[in-house]
């Protein structure tokens, strides 16, 4: 189905794994945990190739093997690609040594068992689980021994299974009642969890309509199933939410459609394709939906539309090749976990990947946008170029309380993580693995002055900025110092003399000798800057600087009141006091500093003199000419 404007939001990735096609004597298989795709021509016979995500000519490996009778099940590779696992027959699996790249054939290791085998996956490079009618075991293979060895095993009837590899996770449907059970199974354990509930009466769910996957580290049972009241499917989301909890019925997508679905993750979305409409529609369970009883419903984040077209680049003699289109949503799809779709006819493998950009355009609320991008792991720099085009000069102020709203959104996550930082991590307790991951997406400071750094001196700036800073305030939040500067820089261009000095008042601009400093460096447009940067310079004790301030004004009495009240007499330097009140050239002030050191000599060194080490001797003489006969006993005004 074209899309209208050609937009599309989920394509195939460009450069698919290719395989040789089902035929009559070739069989295709994948296994999901190694995401490797297996072409067995012949029954092994005639060679078996098997290639995964990456594959070059180096990674590809290429065998032979006997055909041993019985059709091939399933075939798959331990992790470490040393051990090869194949399953001809229900009750029996067939392990195969591998050194290098070549099977040992004369040293195959055949497991058979009384029960009916469902299938396997390998758990370790030595440890693989056999999951069969009667319950689950976990077995080592030991090579050396030609053994296999059951280390582990739990008993209970099973009709069929689904695994998720990412979780280590298996969904038992038992066969007495029909309830769906997790089982952890690692190395040398199996953990049976909660089941799943599936509500009063238990109702029969078939394998075809059950997705095990993860979204946003969560374990989610996926069902698809039919709505009672409307007869529309819709998609139950069963979320595994902690240790010992059982999957609880969290969210329900809505599909307002009708016929076959299938259904992949991707970037913590939930796809669910629709083969008749030649669509596919995007969940996000992270975003507000509809409350009831507990359970949110979502419905598509926006209309559905299909995959981007896919040209297929076909050996050809000619320069250019040919170019094959292939038939998207195809009966010859088949799709696993999380993103993987195979075409066996066509002998391609793709993984689906997300496209941020065209969902701009089909997300009208910009709220709702900002929600969504902040959970993509490419959704930053989209996020930042929505935010950008919000501030830019077309806007205007007309939407403050949209821009209120994003930056709330962006600063809660940003106040997270800046706790993070703060604590040990060893000391930070969290209730879910949500709360301890870091963010997707991480709006900082600096990313934000980029931005306003394109509207700097426009007549909305200064707004955009406090409502920014104010966001920060709200989420306690300390402005940094490029920030800082940026909005003093605003407030004395536009004269907003008393906002600023409200900010520092309530310390909302970063407090250092830095700002401080930079505020003095504006001090000769209004003399109401210079008090607001001694203002902070008070609040952090930066008393050396106030000092040296003070002094350049001229006001050398304040600056020796403050020093000696700061410093301490015995530290403040007598030749800069009395240079700085020579240069006023008030005798007054000149005559009291004078006087001031006298007392402090007389205290300090029980004489008026002055150390020669303060080298104060032009100054004494300047003294004695100005004040010949000076017998006052006036105390000095500091």
């Amino acid at each position: 189905m074209d899309n209208p404007n050609g937009i599309h939001y989920i394509e195939l990735s460009p450069n698919p794994i290719r395989f040789d096609a089902v035929s009559q004597l070739t069989n295709v298989f994948f296994d999901d945990s190694n995401k490797q795709i297996f072409a067995v021509r012949s029954g092994g016979a005639t060679g078996v190739v098997v290639k995964g995500p990456g594959a070059t000519d180096d990674t590809v490996i290429s065998f032979c093997m006997s055909d041993r009778g019985g059709a091939i099940r399933s075939i798959k590779f331990s992790p470490d690609n040393q051990i090869l696992a194949v399953q001809r027959k229900e009750n029996a699996v067939e392990f195969i040594c591998f050194q290098g790249e070549q099977p040992l054939l004369q040293e195959i290791i055949t497991h058979q068992v009384k029960t009916m085998i469902h299938g396997f996956v390998w758990v370790h490079n030595r440890e693989v689980a056999l999951i069969s009618n009667t319950g689950v075991e976990v077995y080592t293979v030991v090579p050396e021994k030609r053994q296999v060895r059951s280390v582990k095993s739990l008993s209970i009837g099973i009709k069929w299974f689904a695994w998720c590899c990412d979780a280590n996770v298996a969904l038992l449907c038992t066969s007495e009642g029909n309830s769906l059970i997790p089982v952890l199974v690692k190395q040398k354990v199996i953990t049976k969890l909660p089941k799943v509930d599936l509500g009063s009466p238990s109702r029969d769910v078939q394998e075809s309509k059950v997705t095990l996957g993860q979204v946003y580290g969560v374990l989610a049972v996926l069902i698809l199933q039919s709505n009672s009241s409307s007869g529309q499917m819709e998609v139950e989301v069963h979320l595994l939410n902690g240790p010992g909890l059982a999957p609880r019925l969290c969210h329900v997508l809505r599909l307002s459609l009708v016929g076959r679905f299938a259904i992949n993750t991707v970037d913590n979305l939930i796809v669910v394709h629709h083969q008749a409409s030649g669509t596919s529609l995007l969940f996000d369970i992270s975003l507000p939906g509809e409350l009831v009883n507990e359970i949110t419903y979502h419905t598509p984040i926006t209309p559905g539309r299909s995959i981007k077209p896919f040209g297929l680049k076909l050996p050809s003699l000619s320069p250019d090749g040919q170019i094959l289109q292939c038939e998207l949503y195809s009966t010859h799809w088949v799709l696993f976990q999380p993103n993987i779709v195979i075409d066996a006819k066509l002998g391609c493998m793709w993984f689906l990947n997300l496209c941020i950009e065209p969902l701009c355009q089909l997300i009208s609320d910009r709220i709702r946008l900002t929600e969504f991008l902040l959970q993509r792991s490419t959704g930053k720099q989209v996020l930042l170029k929505v935010v950008a085009q919000l501030v830019d000069d077309q806007y205007k102020g007309t939407l403050l309380p949209v821009l209120e709203t994003i930056f709330s959104r962006i600063n809660k996550i940003y106040a997270w993580s800046c706790k993070i930082k703060l604590l040990n991590p060893s000391n930070v307790k969290t209730s879910t693995l949500k709360q301890s991951t870091p963010p997707i997406v991480l709006i900082e400071q600096l990313d934000m002055v980029q931005i306003f750094q394109r509207i700097s001196r426009r007549s909305y700036t200064e707004s955009i900025l406090i409502l920014y800073l104010q966001s920060l305030n709200k989420f306690n939040i300390a402005a940094q110092e490029e920030l800082s500067k940026m909005i003093i820089t605003e407030l004395i261009h536009n004269r907003s003399f008393d906002t600023l000095r409200r900010l520092v008042s309530y310390s909302m601009l970063l407090e250092s000798k830095s700002v401080a400093c930079f505020l003095l460096s504006h001090s000769a447009v209004d003399t109401a800057i210079s008090q607001v940067a001694i203002d902070m310079l008070g609040r952090i004790q930066a008393h050396e600087i106030i000092i040296e301030v003070m002094l350049g004004q001229g006001k050398v009495i304040d600056a020796l009141r403050l020093a000696k009240n700061s410093l301490g007499l015995d530290k403040v330097p007598a030749r800069k006091f009395l240079e700085a009140a020579y240069k006023t050239k008030d005798d007054l002030i000149f005559h009291s500093v004078f006087k001031f050191f006298q007392m402090r000599n007389l205290k300090l060194y029980e004489t008026l003199s002055f150390p020669k080490a303060e080298q104060c001797t032009e100054f004494i003489q300047h003294y004695n000419n100005t004040f010949p006969v000076d017998n006052s006993t006036r105390p000095p005004i500091c």
